[in-house]
């Protein structure tokens, strides 16, 4: 087995290049400052509601991936970067879990971007986000326009929800063509009736 691997490719693969506190510490950091950074910057990174703000996200974890790693490129310390990160959010997630005031702080509050059928323009521009990104993100929830829509709320995971008009237009005509059905099917039945009786 040591002719097919020689010490050097264990020792490359497996060898760590950094401390292991270090290796531990490194992650931890990394995971304050984007809580705290995502947080500071809104909502609208998380949303992704345009091709800048994807950029951003992947060039940010793409820029922090050596803050996070080090010069250490092994399995091993990759491996424990990994934990570490999971740790690190397994202990924020039990910590807040019951702290809701706290929890609201760090992740903030919905926001309110359509009420009652109306867009709510100030939260819209506070939001940085532009009433075309709302619609086509009311098109992703297959709503057709923005006039379908009873509320809208940018969440704090940065998800954009809908609650669609009760009824919407896409259910009263669903439930107009069903009517329609019923009435034809009832003429057929009177139509056969009669043929019956006639015969």
């Amino acid at each position: 087995m040591s002719g097919l691997f020689p010490a050097q490719i264990w020792a490359d693969m497996f060898g760590l290049g950094l401390p292991v506190l270090e290796k531990v510490l490194r992650p931890w950091l990394v995971y304050i400052f984007l809580v705290v950074g995502l947080r500071l910057f809104g909502k609208r990174e998380l949303a992704q509601t345009n091709t800048f703000d994807l950029i951003v996200l992947l060039t940010l974890s793409n820029t922090l991936q050596n803050a996070i790693i080090g010069e250490d490129n092994s399995i091993t310390g990759g491996v424990i970067g990994a934990i570490s990160l999971l740790v690190c959010n397994y202990l924020v997630v039990r910590f807040l879990f019951r702290r809701a005031k706290l929890d609201r702080f760090l992740e903030g509050t919905p926001v309110l971007l359509i009420k009652d059928g109306k867009v709510q323009q100030r939260n819209l521009d506070h939001e940085l986000i532009t009433l075309s990104e709302l619609t086509a993100a009311a098109h992703k929830q297959g709503l057709r326009n923005l006039e379908d829509v009873d509320r809208g709320l940018l969440e704090t995971g940065g998800s954009i929800t809908f609650t669609a008009k009760d009824p919407s237009p896409m259910q009263t005509h669903y439930e107009d063509l069903v009517k329609r059905l019923d009435e034809i099917n009832h003429q057929l039945r009177a139509l056969q009736t009669a043929r019956s009786d006639r015969q």
